[in-house]
């Protein structure tokens, strides 16, 4: 049985001392560290790029880091976090033309690939492409800006989301991401995700430790 992985989104963090919270969240337990990359094109908001992703290396961050790409253009980004020191890309399909092809270039530049999908979004994926995808992001909220309601109907998407994985026997993770909350990730890991994307959920506690441990429990 895979791990559950907790991934903490920064997107929620204080950037004025954004080394020191991603160190904090990782001693706490958190695994990874999720980086939420808008172009104020395909969601109305603007964040950050691959120059942050670097910046965390170069102060000494070895956790994987996964990026979520929410921009028109997700081929241009693939090298630039490469060489950043990101470990996975996960990106819309409805966003490129070829979606193995960017799947491949991901792969290609030595990251693990991923699809996400909107609330709104049916999970279409062929079998072949299924099997080169390191994950299956829902979104739990339509993205564009944290600390949004945790959508609950998306919780019935992810059960037959599983269980066409497991009828496949596919190994990829299945992610969830939007208002993950220590009173709803239960929900969602008996749903069948098994990876956690937390926000204002883990960032806006005032012990860490305390809410990586109140997650944690909620998933025994």
């Amino acid at each position: 049985m895979k791990k559950q992985i907790l991934s903490a989104s920064i997107l929620s963090a204080d950037f004025a001392h954004l080394a020191n919270e991603v160190n904090a969240v990782l001693q706490c337990g958190i695994d990874y560290i999720h980086f939420d990359v808008m172009d104020h094109h395909f969601v109305p908001n603007l964040t950050f790029g691959a120059g942050i992703c670097s910046a965390l290396r170069n102060a000494g961050i070895t956790a994987p880091i996964d990026v979520h790409l929410m921009v028109d253009d997700p081929d241009v980004y693939i090298e630039p976090f490469a060489k950043a020191g990101a470990s996975l890309i996960t990106f819309h399909p409805e966003t490129v033309t070829n979606v193995e092809a960017v799947v491949d270039k991901i792969r290609a530049h030595q990251m693990g690939a991923g699809l996400v999908f909107n609330p709104d979004k049916l999970v279409r994926v062929n079998e072949i492409l299924a099997r080169k995808l390191q994950m299956i992001l829902l979104m739990s909220v339509f993205p564009g800006f944290g600390g949004q309601p945790f959508m609950p109907e998306v919780l019935e998407k992810a059960r037959q989301v599983r269980q066409w994985m497991n009828q496949h026997q596919l190994h990829a993770y299945l992610a969830i991401d939007g208002g993950i909350k220590v009173d709803n990730i239960a929900a969602a890991a008996q749903a069948g995700c098994d990876y956690f994307v937390i926000g204002s959920g883990l960032f806006s506690a005032n012990h860490y430790q305390e809410r990586v441990a109140d997650f944690r429990r909620q998933l025994r």
